[in-house]
């Protein structure tokens, strides 16, 4: 933190010598070496707190990323629904297109599956000529 070398550590104990005393010295030593340690925790506690902030930080903004990724991948796939959605509705309407010259099998299977209620699912056989054999 500080760049002291031992010259100066050298200096401050003979200056701090003369001032207080010898009586005295060891008592305001050690109570300088707890404030120093307690200054210490202190520090180490706010480098602590700061770096668990900007992890915070950190995953907040890899989150909000992903999140648009998210909302990206959403769009992307609501995209292709609809195009897959547009494209069968337009291969029904085709289909429905070529289908509309009938058989007159298929003219009357659509006359009896009128009498049914719409959205009924009507199955019948169909007709099929019978031969008679002559001989």
């Amino acid at each position: 933190m500080f760049d002291i070398g031992f010259s100066e550590i050298v200096l401050i104990g003979v200056v701090a010598l003369v001032v207080i005393g010898p009586e005295r010295l060891p008592k305001v030593a050690r109570t300088v070496g707890l404030l120093v340690g307690r200054v210490q925790r202190y520090v180490a506690t706010v480098k602590a707190d700061i770096s668990q902030e900007i992890q915070l930080d950190e995953l907040k903004k890899s989150g909000e990323a992903f999140k648009q990724s998210l909302e990206q991948g959403q769009q992307q796939f609501t995209q292709e629904i609809g195009q897959i959605e547009q494209t069968i509705h337009h291969e029904i309407s085709e289909i429905s297109l070529t289908d509309t010259v009938t058989t007159p099998e298929q003219t009357a299977l659509a006359t009896s599956s009128s009498e049914h209620t719409q959205g009924e699912l009507v199955l019948e056989p169909p007709a099929v000529p019978h031969h008679q054999n002559t001989v």
